[in-house]
């Protein structure tokens, strides 16, 4: 698992002012959960190779969300 998400300077392409990227992987099987927010796509995320949008609020609930889609793709808590 990693997670890291800090402030950058606001931009066109961070609009917010956060960087993020949060990927839960399971290294034997390769199946993975990852919400991100690399420029030009902003914010969205991953459960294997299915991409989808994701609006982001704050920094809580990015987390609180990774933490659901992990319980439900994984069936475990971090």
């Amino acid at each position: 698992m990693e997670v890291s998400i800090y402030e950058v300077g606001k931009s066109n392409r961070y609009p917010g002012g956060i960087k993020y990227g949060l990927l839960f992987k399971d290294l034997v099987t390769e199946k993975f959960v990852l919400f991100d927010n690399h420029h030009p796509k902003g914010p969205h995320g991953h459960i294997n190779e299915a991409e989808f949008t994701y609006e982001y609020v704050d920094d809580e609930k990015l987390i609180e969300d990774f933490q659901v889609l992990v319980r439900q793709e994984f069936g475990v808590e971090i």
